[in-house]
């Protein structure tokens, strides 16, 4: 159980780092990319002059996010499943759910973006139909509603006040951020998403320092509960 945890606490820090690490990139070397919706013409020509950093880009906050999301889950169950265990196997499901789709996503814009930069300079209107359809396809998966992410922190966030791990203030700052996560459904809304993602900085960042250092945080119940 503790190398478990020791485990899920790298990964909760890893994700964290990856966030962080792609907030950066997307400020400052991505800073000036156009949505296809925007204007086609100019993301793909973007995606041709910045191709490796968008690959780079989205191994780090798509493909390695997902794939430290899984040992994070399962090391979370192992924590929760004893004192919550429904809300607990719930939220492992959702969990593996969002990495699928956080990977799933992941490669197919790897792919997107060689065959959108191989085709740019070869049939520039071809580029941009290939860009427009395979866009729609991965802001599906893994895009700018964040319903399955947003359900597991609500999941583990209620898991954990029932059962009385981490510290409630954790826990709290899950549900507020699970409630901006279900506001990105709607679409003039979807910017509430910032919120989702900047709170899992942190709430990512705290529980993987609780979970490596193997803090117990359980809360102490009196003999009467």
């Amino acid at each position: 159980m503790d190398d478990q945890q020791r485990i899920g606490g790298v990964a909760a820090l890893i994700a964290s780092a990856a966030i962080v690490v792609g907030l950066v990139m997307f400020a400052t070397l991505l800073s000036d990319f156009t949505t296809g919706d925007s204007d086609p013409g100019e993301s793909v020509a973007f995606i041709a002059d910045h191709y490796a950093t968008m690959y780079v880009w989205n191994l780090v906050v798509m493909i390695a996010f997902g794939v430290v999301l899984v040992p994070l889950a399962l090391a979370l169950y192992a924590r929760l499943r004893s004192g919550a265990s429904v809300l607990a196997q719930t939220a492992t499901a959702f969990g593996l759910i969002w990495a699928g789709l956080l990977i799933g996503a992941g490669m197919v814009t790897v792919i997107d973006l060689g065959t959108v930069a191989d085709l740019v300079e070869s049939d520039p209107d071809r580029a941009e139909s290939v860009w427009l359809a395979l866009d729609s396809v991965e802001q599906g998966l893994g895009g700018t509603i964040e319903i399955v992410g947003g359900l597991w922190v609500l999941l583990i966030s209620l898991a954990a006040l029932q059962s009385g791990e981490f510290p409630k203030a954790l826990n709290y700052l899950g549900i507020v951020m699970a409630i901006a996560a279900f506001i990105t459904v709607i679409p003039a809304l979807e910017m509430v998403g910032v919120i989702f993602g900047l709170g899992l900085i942190v709430w990512l960042g705290w529980l993987g320092v609780i979970m490596y250092r193997g803090i117990a945080t359980r809360t102490p119940h009196t003999p009467d509960e």
